[in-house]
């Protein structure tokens, strides 16, 4: 099987196996046939190969961006105007989306950086409460339920066709924190690299974005060695 089939195999029985915390609500776009038609798609064109690729590991999708389009940091209008996949989604630009796409064309673009690289989230499912978005680590009740889901949700994405000698944590804080302890854990990594979240950038270091670009790139490259 290729890349593409192993995860489309996945991401179609993709579910959240226990009760949520009163209050939290699950975002699954793959339930959706019409969205889990862009994901295909989107894996038939990049990832038809056997190819071992690097990854990368956010959070959990938001509202505006893999919560919607299932395909990790890409907001609707990256999904058509990067990767060239039509649809009928309506959103916006989604901040985290912008930097990621940023990044991408500094690369080499996205044939390129999909060659080469597979991004998802720790939580491949995302959660919202009270309508907006919400993060796994941010209740130590939801951090609870979801961590059997996280750990075989990677432990699953992992034979796709993932590196084993390192991995690129898009956060430096929390994320990092519960990154290496999945790690020290489970041994899915030899080595972690930290850089700091898309969203982070986009809303507290904006003016220097650039520098954060040229941090990403040459993460990516010293990944790839």
């Amino acid at each position: 099987m290729t890349f593409a089939a192993r995860a489309l195999r996945f991401f179609k029985s993709l579910d959240f196996p226990a009760a949520l915390p009163k209050g939290v609500e699950l975002m699954n776009p793959y339930r959706d046939a019409t969205t889990f038609g862009y994901v295909t798609t989107f894996f038939e064109k990049f990832y038809s190969d056997d190819a071992k690729r690097v990854s990368l590991w956010g959070i959990n999708p938001g509202r505006h961006g893999g919560g919607l389009t299932g395909l990790a940091f890409t907001d609707p209008i990256a999904l058509k105007e990067y990767l060239g996949v039509e649809h009928s989604l309506t959103g916006r630009r989604e901040p985290s989306s912008m930097f990621i796409y940023n990044v991408i064309e500094r690369f080499g673009g996205v044939e390129k950086f999909y060659g080469r690289f597979y991004i998802n989230s720790l939580s491949p499912l995302g959660f919202t409460r009270l309508g907006r978005n919400y993060n796994f680590y941010d209740d130590a009740q939801l951090l609870t339920v979801a961590m059997p889901f996280i750990v075989s949700s990677m432990r699953a994405q992992l034979k796709f066709g993932v590196r084993r000698h390192v991995a690129i944590c898009l956060g430096t804080g929390k994320l990092y924190d519960v990154f290496t302890n999945i790690n020290h854990a489970e041994g899915f990594f030899k080595k972690i690299i930290p850089v700091e979240h898309p969203r982070f950038v986009m809303q507290y270091r904006r003016k220097r974005q650039a520098e954060f670009v040229e941090k990403y790139l040459d993460t990516l490259s010293r990944a790839l060695t």
